[in-house]
């Protein structure tokens, strides 16, 4: 099968669709398939041999993201691959592009729904001078529109479909299918010595947070539940984001910098050493559609603190594999207590969450589906 990934977003970019995408695109490769990424051009610099690249221009309010908005033959480079089907990952200016290739040239498609992107305008959109509640409004009805056209919605948890239901959008077909984690990566067993050692932690019990520091993730929730929480317990916070400088001031100002360590950008290949150096995950973000970080964590053996709210109630589970917290510090920092007294008791149920969210369980799902879809489109076809 000749599949296209069309991302909104790709590296230098560092977030959970990235990460998605680099590690479907393995897994799909490994089953036999032929993958070819089509993202925004991040200039000369950043260019990656093998990815396919649409002119773009950086995103202003989020200089990390890259905007095609100029001109491509987009139709007639997706023809010249001879694909089979094209994935696209994103709802703006790639996706749209994706779309009309695929109206003309009749390849069907599949979306993933990553991104809560409602959630996220209040914090990163343009138009300030738009009431955000009207921005909300056609928000919604832009993707009412969006979300009609490819032959195939991917949500990663059932919490979407029910988004989707509660505010009236039709598909012609969804599917509930989560992104997968390496688990030749993360991985029980790995030595974090070096990581406790580099940041004095050797004497400590270690809380993680991974993932971009933005304002939608609440990371001031964690930050004040330190307050709580004994001074034997020590936080890292790994990523880099638009919020960064916010909870640094944060972290100084509440005189939590001897307890707090923000340990900025981490590569790929030293991230399973940041898991394994922690003993218990933590995120305060009700926007995640997956939560990716939080499942690698687990793969690594910790149990998980998370907010009670977007993808978490579906795979943390009380007294199982973690626990779910409402929104106040209080709230978070008992849950993190929680996960530290039973840490032993979560371990079961941790490992078969991790089974659950293998890369090789996922793109053999993925696959099953592309081919039903391919080989719906194409009876489809010899009716007309």
């Amino acid at each position: 099968m000749r599949i296209a990934i069309v991302t909104d977003s790709y590296l230098p970019t560092r977030d959970g669709v990235v990460v998605t995408v680099i590690t479907m695109r393995k897994t799909l490769e490994e089953l036999g398939h032929t993958v070819f990424v089509i993202a925004p051009d991040p200039g000369e610099e950043y260019r990656e041999e093998g990815v396919i690249y649409f002119p773009a221009t950086k995103f202003k309010k989020y200089p990390e993201y890259f905007i095609p908005i100029y001109p491509s033959n987009k139709r007639e480079i997706l023809e010249s691959l001879n694909l089979d089907i094209i994935h696209i990952h994103g709802i703006t200016f790639m996706a749209l592009k994706a779309l009309i290739a695929s109206h003309t040239t009749h390849i069907p498609t599949v979306m993933t729904y990553d991104t809560n992107v409602v959630e996220a305008m209040q914090f990163y959109s343009p138009l300030k001078c738009v009431p955000m509640d009207l921005q909300i409004k056609l928000a919604w009805i832009y993707l009412r529109n969006f979300l009609k056209r490819p032959d195939c919605i991917i949500a990663l948890t059932p919490a979407t479909v029910k988004d989707f239901e509660d505010n009236d959008i039709k598909t012609r077909r969804t599917e509930v299918i989560p992104m997968g984690i390496d688990a030749r990566r993360f991985k029980e067993g790995i030595d974090g010595s070096g990581i406790r050692a580099k940041y004095g932690l050797s004497d400590n019990r270690v809380l993680i947070h991974v993932g971009r520091v933005s304002y939608e993730k609440h990371i001031e929730i964690v930050v004040e539940a330190m307050k709580h929480l004994p001074a034997d317990i020590k936080l890292i916070i790994v990523g880099r984001g638009p919020a960064f400088d916010f909870i640094k001031n944060k972290i100084d100002e509440d005189g939590l910098s001897d307890r707090i360590m923000m340990a900025g950008f981490v590569p790929d290949d030293e991230l399973a050493n940041y898991y394994a150096a922690a003993d218990v995950a933590v995120s305060a973000s009700k926007f995640e559609t997956l939560g990716l970080t939080v499942i690698e964590a687990m793969a690594c053996g910790l149990p998980a603190a998370c907010a009670n709210g977007g993808a978490y109630p579906h795979f943390v589970k009380d007294d199982y594999n973690g626990y779910l917290f409402e929104g106040s510090p209080e709230s978070c920092s008992e849950a993190i207590q929680k996960c530290f007294s039973n840490r032993s008791v979560l371990e079961g149920g941790i490992r078969q969450t991790a089974i659950e969210f293998s890369l090789d369980t996922i793109g053999r799902k993925m696959i099953d589906l592309f081919e039903d879809i391919i080989q719906k489109k194409q009876d489809s076809y010899k009716k007309i």
